[in-house]
């Protein structure tokens, strides 16, 4: 049914404008659309599989004759058009599809992939005995698994593909090294890029046969960081003891804040966090202060930062988890007697996750392999999408110059995804030039291929991935098998508000910051809660930065407006700062900011944007900014969001609601077993669903902006390393994968991502 009612007028899906959808669908929830014919409430389905359309609330009117309305009406022509109710209606009854910008387009099936050819197993000829155990006991492995775990001795790349069983390979090496050859474990470094990879390794490695307990708790297995504190701390204990740790963030934080006192930077305008990053970044690639060379203002600012923070961590004899490694290498080096030590005690270095490791770390492992050059390194080039923490597949990619005489593997073998998703993903990614050649090969096929659909914006592209999770739960779907991922964490904005009106249970990353808690999005929040109350303080304190003023002058503004007996906007307006510029801007924002009042909160924020001076502060700020982070698009996000709200208390309550929901939810996070789980990319490597849905896969959401100015600039990396961010998404599922297309993002027209066009049907 395509026609419902709404206080006496119709609402024809047929003539409605495409971006009215949501708020039709929001209006139905509410109760206030009915049926033109029982007069019984009705909802709008809006989801993945079927086009909209308007369906009765109650099953008992299921067979009601609405339709028959809708066709007697779709053969009259139209008159004219008026706008009520937020609807653009026919001012009679009379129904037609007039032409406009957008229109449903329904979802589709990737373009036809190659006919899945079963992989024919020949019947290995295994030499080994406790291989051979190992199959007799059921545990499988294929041809090139076996050649990986055998090839013992000399350097050894093993290109890992997605879901090719890498941590299979790695244990079952180790295994063989110790109970068929008999390798001491104190000579063998297994080195993971996480604690919880280390920890999955011991376990995976007990559940084998004939090992020994004892063997396998000798075996040195951890994090890179893990390891190498460990030799600092036994032969420097004093200077490397763990109370002299920098552990969190805010500590750093603090230290870089002194730093920027010097430099005048403010607390509050400046993004410390991204500084952090940077240094971060630059200590991972091996650059201390004296080796950088800036090449923007932001980041001179961060350099000076960067050399305060490593001139205090001297003077107070502190360190960070950075240091770990560079201080690790700098002792190695420097003490050659402990260097030819650790070389003669570890004779085989078993390396996880190759394509994610950086200079520091790849420097380390070459420095303590160099005696015996035994180094087995395991990784996926395609899987290489941590540049901006100093990870650099080109370690991977040029393994034989490092190591002359080494061997390599593919592993090319998928276990976990089906063949329509697997091919997929092999079209998309073979469109990077910088790369192992390789094609995965799927073990098992499935009556889905990937799908596209095709949302107005970011607000129906959530609504529509709900109403499709809620159709999966019913049909026996359980929540652990579904996953949303995104490029950044504010791509999650609409989908966790959605989600966060249903009973679904969902988790989201601990430390996902609040879009509402972002820096510009608070502070233009605080534009408009002065427009409701004008002695707001803290919102007060947060639009200064803006207006270009220093917090010092809080305590004058508080003073005036005891003294005037008038509000703190008042007093904020009249302030004297000594430029007659910046004095005339702050005359015009009482009158401003009251003439907004009752009006939109769309409207309010474009106005500040243009009239009292955001814009000015958001170009100054993104011409001083890391090129991930740009202010302005959180500003085009908060206007998506403002769209769906009447008035501004509505909306600032919405914000506030919003804020408390994702703090609880992250704490129900912690003890969830059965949740949805919504995550970046990034932090969904490794994770397997049977559902996944990806968002925003157009120019700009994946890839990134940055990645398009890069190639713009005539830098390729950046893009590819993108698009092996939406081969990682990809790969995630297992049997079923759903790509969102908005028409528009942020507010602006957008355009199908660059990377789908060799699955796009013609």
């Amino acid at each position: 049914m395509k026609i419902a009612m709404k206080n006496n007028e119709t609402v024809n899906l047929n003539i409605m404008d495409r971006e009215n959808y949501q708020f039709v669908y929001d209006e139905a929830k509410k109760g206030k659309l009915h049926c033109p014919t029982c007069k019984e409430q009705v909802r709008l389905y809006l989801g993945i599989q079927e086009e909209p359309y308007f369906y009765h609330m109650l099953q008992k009117q299921s067979e009601c004759k609405g339709l028959d309305i809708e066709s007697a009406e779709m053969s009259i022509e139209p008159i004219e058009y008026v706008e009520r109710n937020g609807f653009r209606i026919p001012v009679t009854r009379m129904i037609v599809s007039p032409s406009k910008q957008y229109t449903f387009q329904p979802s589709i099936h990737v373009k036809a992939s190659p006919s899945f050819q079963p992989t024919v197993r020949q019947e290995s000829n295994i030499t080994s005995h406790y291989i051979k155990r190992l199959f007799n006991s059921g545990f499988q492995l294929d041809d090139q698994q076996i050649k990986a775990v055998t090839t013992v001795n000399g350097s050894v790349l093993v290109v890992a593909g997605a879901g090719s069983g890498k941590t299979r390979v790695l244990t079952t090496r180790a295994a063989y090294m110790l109970h068929e050859l008999k390798i001491d474990p104190k000579s063998i470094m297994l080195v993971t890029f996480t604690a919880k990879a280390a920890t999955e390794m011991k376990e995976r490695l007990n559940q084998y046969p004939l090992l020994s307990p004892t063997d396998i708790n000798r075996l040195l297995t951890g994090t890179f960081h893990s390891i190498f504190y460990r030799i600092l701390a036994y032969h420097e204990p004093e200077r490397w003891h763990p109370s002299k740790l920098i552990k969190k963030d805010w500590q750093k934080d603090q230290i870089l804040k002194e730093g920027g006192k010097t430099i005048s930077l403010d607390e509050k305008e400046f993004a410390y966090d991204l500084a952090l990053q940077q240094i971060g970044y630059w200590k991972n690639t091996f650059l201390l202060p004296q080796d950088i060379q800036t090449a923007s203002r932001w980041e001179e600012q961060v350099l000076h930062l960067y050399k305060h923070y490593e001139q205090e961590k001297e003077k107070k004899n502190l360190f960070d988890f950075d240091d770990m490694l560079i201080g690790c290498y700098k002792y190695l080096t420097d003490h050659q007697d402990v260097l030819e030590m650790y070389q003669n005690r570890f004779q085989y270095f078993l390396i996880d996750e190759f394509q994610d490791i950086n200079k520091v770390q790849y420097e380390l492992i070459k420095l303590l392999s160099r005696k015996t050059a035994n180094l087995f390194a395991v990784g996926d080039d395609d899987q290489s999408i941590y540049a901006f923490r100093g990870s650099d597949p080109n370690y991977l990619l040029s393994f034989e110059k490092d190591f002359p005489n080494s061997k390599m593997i593919i592993l090319n073998e998928n276990y976990r995804s089906s063949h329509e998703i697997i091919s997929t993903a092999n079209r998309i990614i073979e469109k990077n030039t910088t790369r192992r050649k390789k094609t995965m090969q799927a073990q098992y096929q499935h009556s889905v291929s990937p799908l596209l659909f095709y949302p107005f914006d970011e607000e129906e592209e959530a609504t529509m991935i709900v109403q499709d999770i809620n159709e999966k739960l019913q049909n026996g779907y359980a929540p652990n098998d579904i996953a949303i991922l995104y490029r950044t964490n504010t791509g999650s904005r609409a989908v966790f508000e959605r989600l966060a009106t249903t009973s679904f249970p969902f988790r989201i990353d601990l430390d996902s910051e609040n879009f509402y808690e972002r820096y510009l999005v608070k502070s233009m929040l605080s534009f408009l809660r002065l427009i409701i109350n004008e002695d707001d303080q803290q919102a007060i304190s947060q639009i200064l930065p803006v207006l270009f003023i220093r917090q010092a002058v809080m305590s004058d503004l508080k003073a005036n407006s005891i003294l005037n007996d008038c509000s703190m906007l008042e007093c904020l307006s009249n302030i004297t700062t000594g430029h007659a510029f910046q004095e005339r801007k702050l005359k015009k924002l009482l009158p401003s900011i009251r003439s907004l009042k009752g009006s939109k909160p769309l409207d309010c924020i474009e106005f500040i944007e243009k009239e009292v001076g955001f814009g000015d502060y958001l170009k100054k700020r993104g011409s001083e900014g890391n090129s991930l982070e740009k202010g302005s698009d959180d500003i085009r996000d908060l206007k998506v969001a403002a769209k769906n709200f009447q008035t501004i208390i509505d909306f600032l309550d919405h914000t506030k609601h919003m804020s408390a929901m994702n703090k609880e939810i992250k704490q129900l996070s912690k003890q969830l077993e059965q949740a949805i789980t919504l995550s970046t990319i990034h932090r969904a490597k490794g994770l397997e669903y049977r559902v996944v849905y990806i968002l925003d896969v157009v120019d700009g959401g994946i890839p990134h902006d940055y990645a398009l100015d890069s190639l713009r600039n005539g830098e390729s990396a950046p893009i590819e390393e993108e698009r092996r961010l939406l081969y990682v998404a990809i790969t995630r599922a297992k049997e079923e994968c759903y790509i969102a297309i908005p028409h528009k993002r942020r507010g602006k027209n957008a355009k199908t991502s660059r990377f789908l066009a060799p699955i796009l049907p013609k």
